[in-house]
C-alpha cells in the first residue's frame, strides 16, 4: 500500500499531497551532531535486574588493585627470600667458635633462628594466598572480594606491626587495594552476572 493507494486507510486522502515534515521550532533542542529528530541523549543501558548495567570490562581502579596485589606478591617473595638466607646464616653461626663459648649467645641464636624460619614459613603461606587471590580479580565472585577485601586489611596491620619501617610500601600497597575493591567499582565488577 502507498500514499496514492484508494485503499490505503492511512494514506493521505485524493487529491492531496502528502506533506514534508516539520522542522523543530522554538523551544526544541537543535540538532547538536545526532540524527535528525534525536536530540536527546541515549540514557545509559540498564541491566535485566535494574540498576545500572554491569561493567562489561575491568574498571581502571579494580585493574589498579590486581597491579599491586601482584607488587605484594613480588615484595613477598623478596621478603622470604631474604629472611630464608639470614635463618640460614644464623644457624650456619651456631657452629661457631665464638656461639660455642657464650651459652647466653648460644640462647640467643636458637631462638632467633626458629623464629626467623616461622617468619619465612609464614611468609611462603601469605605469598601463595597473594597470589591465589590475585588472580581471582578476572572472574571472582563477591566472595573473592570480600576476601581480598580481608587480605589487604590483615596485610595492611601485619605492615605496621611486626614489619614496621619494612612493611611501609605493604601497608600503602595494601590499604590501596582495600580502597579499590572495596569502592563502587570494585562491588559492581565483582558482583556483575557471569555467563
Amino acid at each position: 500500500m502507498s500514499y496514492g493507494d484508494p485503499n490505503n486507510p492511512y494514506g493521505t486522502p485524493q487529491g492531496q499531497q502528502p506533506q514534508q515534515p516539520q522542522q523543530p521550532g522554538y523551544g526544541y533542542p537543535q540538532d547538536q551532531g545526532q540524527a535528525p529528530g534525536y536530540g536527546y541523549p541515549q540514557a545509559p543501558p540498564v541491566s535485566p535486574y535494574g540498576g545500572p548495567a554491569a561493567p562489561t570490562t575491568m574498571p581502571g581502579s579494580v585493574s589498579a588493585a590486581r597491579v599491586m596485589m601482584w607488587v605484594i606478591v613480588g615484595l613477598q617473595v623478596v621478603a622470604v627470600v631474604i629472611l630464608g638466607i639470614g635463618a640460614a646464616a644464623i644457624n650456619a653461626a651456631k657452629d661457631d667458635a665464638t656461639v660455642q663459648d657464650n651459652p647466653a649467645l648460644q640462647d640467643l641464636v636458637g631462638d632467633s633462628t626458629g623464629l626467623i624460619w616461622g617468619y619465612v614459613v609464614f611468609g611462603l603461606a601469605w605469598l601463595v594466598f597473594a597470589a591465589v587471590l590475585a588472580t581471582k580479580f578476572k572472574n571472582g565472585g563477591n566472595g573473592a572480594r570480600i576476601t581480598i577485601l580481608v587480605f589487604a586489611i590483615i596485610t595492611a596491620v601485619l605492615g605496621i606491626y611486626p614489619f614496621v619501617i619494612v612493611g611501609l610500601v605493604h601497608t600503602v600497597l595494601a590499604i590501596l587495594v582495600a580502597v579499590f575493591v572495596g569502592n563502587a567499582n570494585g562491588k559492581a565488577w565483582f558482583n556483575r552476572p557471569r555467563y
